[in-house]
């Protein structure tokens, strides 16, 4: 038998289980910037969040709406497209996997999965000038609507 066309592994788990378990290995990789986990789940998640971060690095609307549905987490998500992104200098080889040894439990190789890059998580995204216009916009309209209804209740409060 051949090996044509099975690609990726299967980690003894059904489908939704391992999209499960490798969204939330990528997302805790964004939010915490290394984790150790097995080597084979490593070299696994290395290969989506390298995709991610290219995608993010592209920008746009429509990529970050696909980030989102490929890590469904909005928090990690934004950490990627507006922190971590803008930071990355390379065109490839986000990540890097180094060794750690082996699981005392069970002697299975543990890896641990990083950014080749020093990321800053303090650094706040920057906000675009035609949020703050939308954002003017709602406020004024909100203050022009509570003074009519406070004209309404109180006609309401003389026809009694």
């Amino acid at each position: 038998m051949h090996r044509h066309g099975y690609k990726g592994r299967k980690f003894g788990r059904k489908t939704d289980q391992r999209l499960a378990l490798t969204r939330g290995l990528m997302c805790s990789l964004i939010k915490y910037q290394s984790i150790t986990t097995t080597l084979a789940r490593a070299k696994e998640i290395r290969r989506g969040t390298e995709k991610l971060i290219t995608m993010a690095r592209k920008g746009g609307l429509a990529n970050r709406r696909l980030i989102i549905a490929r890590l469904n987490d909005l928090e990690a998500a934004n950490i990627l497209v507006d922190v971590i992104a803008p930071q990355i200098k390379r065109d490839s080889g986000y990540l890097r996997i180094e060794h750690a040894g082996t699981r005392r439990g069970d002697n299975s190789e543990m890896g641990t999965i990083s950014f080749v890059d020093d990321i800053d998580y303090s650094v706040k995204p920057v906000e675009k000038p035609a949020a703050k216009k939308a954002d003017a916009k709602a406020t004024k309209s909100a203050k022009a609507a509570k003074p009519a209804a406070k004209t309404a209740k109180s006609a309401k409060k003389e026809d009694k």
